[in-house]
């Protein structure tokens, strides 16, 4: 596995990397991490890895786009000096624009998300062992649906960036979870298309446990 003894590993995103984590530091006792795929990695590498002893920070923060975690980003980021980082941002950037189609500058358009977390990536990079980059996702099945087909182009993004470095792991959310989507409802995944049910967030820690190397069947 690609996560070594003593890592610090810190999640950074907007409500489905948050799920109701201790405010203002996501990590430690009483269900700090929230309820989500950040919590469900934690369990899975305290189980299956005890040894390594990682230590998982949550800093997802509910209804953040990209601009809010730009202007975050020191304290909650460059600050904590995480050895390894993983970033899932875009849901909030693409949904304001189909919730609220006429406040506009709540809207975060492709060209600007494309420049923020480019320059977050530059900036952050160097310090880290590793950083791994999650596309947003919505649950819907039919690719022709606007909103998905939106979502998809701001994932593409997040595949491109990633591919301009050869050391940055990319975790494709949306392909995860279309599997699902083929056999499931999207509603029995998420009522809202967005936010997951457990089963949904158990989608999100295998995707992201797959591309560090987790072994499933170690003894």
């Amino acid at each position: 596995m690609l996560l070594t003894k003593g890592d610090k590993l810190l999640f950074i995103g907007d409500s489905i990397t948050d799920c109701e984590r201790k405010k203002p530091e996501g990590e430690g006792l009483f269900g700090a991490l929230g309820r989500g795929y950040v919590s469900l990695v934690d369990a899975l590498l305290q189980a299956v890895y005890p040894e390594l002893g990682i230590r998982v920070v949550n800093k997802g923060l509910s209804g953040n786009t990209v601009r809010d975690l730009n202007a975050r980003w020191q304290e909650d980021v460059l600050e904590q000096k995480p050895d390894r980082l993983a970033i899932m941002i875009g849901i909030n950037d693409v949904w304001r624009q189909f919730d609220t189609p006429f406040i506009k500058e709540n809207h975060v358009y492709a060209d600007e998300y494309e420049a923020t977390l480019r320059k977050l990536v530059s900036e952050t990079k160097p310090n880290l062992k590793g950083l791994v980059l999650m596309t947003p996702f919505y649950l819907e099945s039919n690719a022709q649906d606007k909103m998905r087909a939106k979502m998809d182009e701001y994932g593409a993004i997040v595949r491109k960036i990633a591919a301009e470095h050869d050391d940055i792991l990319f975790v494709d959310t949306q392909a995860a979870f279309n599997p699902v989507l083929e056999e499931l409802y999207a509603a029995a995944l998420a009522w809202d298309r967005v936010h997951p049910t457990t089963a949904g967030h158990m989608v999100l820690a295998r995707a992201f446990l797959d591309k560090v190397g987790f072994e499933w069947k170690r003894s």
